[in-house]
């Protein structure tokens, strides 16, 4: 008989919630993954994968790091103490890693996005985030021109021994 030694409920699905429309308007510095501090219906929901990250942003309140606008969905069978969906979530990370991310982000032009929410092989929901300096409409418009390009050669290439 096999032996199994996983733990019940942790990363038995994947869940994986990307923040697409943060790369495609933000050039990334730097990347970083911070623990959340969630309520118990948060974590349920998460884990149905009833989250999303557009339009979401991180801020320095009081030298602690906050996740504003991240989309939780109320858990279906949670009661009277179910959660705010849009509510402000805090963010884990180490004082080393606060205090350059606190120090980078107060240069002009540059912010912190979440990039990716996700649940590690603990069963703990993380997020990683990124120092991120804000493109240009010419800067845009030259990614999605590569990404073609790239997707034209990779085509060009599976086809090249069919025929």
């Amino acid at each position: 008989m096999a032996n199994n030694n996983k733990k019940k409920g942790a990363g038995n699905t994947a869940i994986n919630i990307r923040n697409k429309r943060a790369t495609f308007d933000y050039e990334i510095l730097d990347t970083f993954t911070a623990g959340m501090v969630l309520t118990g219906t948060e974590i349920k929901s998460l884990r149905a994968g009833k989250a999303g990250l557009t339009d979401s942003y991180c801020i320095f309140d009081h030298g602690e790091l906050w996740a504003k606008n991240v989309y939780i969905a109320e858990y279906f069978y949670g009661t009277y103490n179910n959660h705010n969906a849009h509510r402000d979530r805090k963010l884990l990370l180490t004082r080393r890693e606060l205090r350059s991310l606190q120090n980078n982000s107060k240069e002009p032009g540059l912010t912190i996005v979440p990039l990716r929410l996700f649940i590690n092989e603990k069963g703990l929901a993380k997020l990683d985030i990124a120092l991120c300096k804000g493109k240009k409409q010419y800067d845009k418009r030259d990614t999605m021109k590569d990404k073609e390009d790239q997707r034209a050669m990779d085509r060009a290439r599976k086809d090249y021994g069919k025929y």
